[in-house]
């Protein structure tokens, strides 16, 4: 599905009243039967059936009817309520095209009220990338399969969460700007995915910005957990962007030393087969990294309650089993 970015100007306030009612809904029902939809958005049976038609016929829900008649949203619904939040904030005027699609996410262009170039990424996790994990990890915890919209939304906002407070300690990152649901508005980065240079000036001093990074964040009790080529922008100055946190995880992670490995060697790989480049051995987490603050601990303690604590906790173990296993594919 692709988003139309000139219909949010077109839907009226009895469309994205149905779109909230469903979306509140679907907190106790996996398809919200028509009734409730009709209760929950104050409007009679006549106006609400026009609205759902227009609504299905845009793909922003998807219909139900063999136990009873019921809706659920889609993920092109969901985009529409966030865009409307951000609009109706101030953050976003114009939409662009799409300028990124990644294994758990659509990134596109914008524009704000003053005329300048933002990026609003949505969370999209269920991809049939997915899918096999899906089938032998019980994530969803006993939830319907809405439950991807939920998981979207908890990663987005875990997301949003860590580049601000890496943005707060001067890290590289882009300048976060705003959540809602499973969107975040943040800063356009001017540089190029690092997976697309072919040549650099001096790739050993990038690779040693790049270490440098990762030993910042083990000394601010966090491993990224998918540093790679394709998560990194860099500009005409070969100065650094770190982008996409979903899998951000604590030092005090059992796991740790695996995935702080797993990072270093990433670099490690691409600039030894890309840029000729050769290195000796990984730091090793718990004897050559000085934890300096406790990030791990305040970004969780800050927003999330307890069930939301468990569940990032879920995404995590999700993102990080799945680029595990595509990182053995990998030649």
């Amino acid at each position: 599905m692709k988003l139309d970015p000139d219909l949010i100007h077109y839907l009226t306030k009895e469309h994205f009243r149905v779109l909230t009612a469903i979306e509140m809904g679907m907190k106790n029902h996996e398809f919200v039967p028509v009734p409730l939809i009709e209760s929950l958005a104050a409007l009679k049976r006549g106006n609400a059936f026009k609205v759902i038609q227009f609504l299905l016929k845009h793909k922003m829900i998807m219909h139900f009817n063999k136990q009873y008649d019921g809706y659920a949203l889609t993920y092109m619904g969901y985009d529409y309520l966030a865009l409307k939040a951000f609009m109706k904030r101030g953050h976003i005027q114009q939409v662009g095209i799409k300028i990124g699609v990644g294994k758990e996410s659509d990134i596109y262009i914008c524009e704000n009220p003053e005329g300048e170039t933002v990026v609003i990424k949505f969370a999209r996790l269920g991809r049939t990338s997915f899918r096999t994990i899906k089938d032998n990890r019980d994530y969803l915890k006993g939830r319907s399969n809405s439950s991807w919209l939920y998981l979207s939304r908890i990663a987005s906002m875990k997301e949003f969460a860590f580049m601000k407070a890496l943005h707060g300690k001067g890290f590289p990152t882009p300048t976060p700007i705003d959540w809602n649901r499973h969107g975040i508005v943040m800063s356009h980065i001017r540089g190029y995915p690092l997976s697309q240079i072919k040549e650099l000036g001096n790739p050993a001093k990038v690779y040693e910005q790049l270490v440098e990074q990762v030993i910042r964040l083990a000394e601010h009790g966090l491993i990224h957990g998918d540093f790679n080529e394709f998560n990194l922008m860099i500009d005409d100055e070969e100065r650094i962007t770190i982008i996409d946190f979903p899998q951000m995880t604590s030092t005090s992670h059992p796991n740790a030393q695996f995935y702080f490995e797993r990072d270093v060697v990433c670099v490690q790989d691409y600039f030894a087969k890309r840029f000729g480049l050769r290195f000796e051995g990984v730091p090793v987490l718990a004897r050559d990294i000085e934890k300096a603050e406790a990030l791990d601990k305040e970004i969780r303690a800050s927003g999330f309650g307890e069930e939301e604590l468990r569940d990032l906790d879920t995404i995590v173990s999700l993102l990080c089993s799945y680029s595990s296993s595509i990182a053995r594919a990998l030649p």
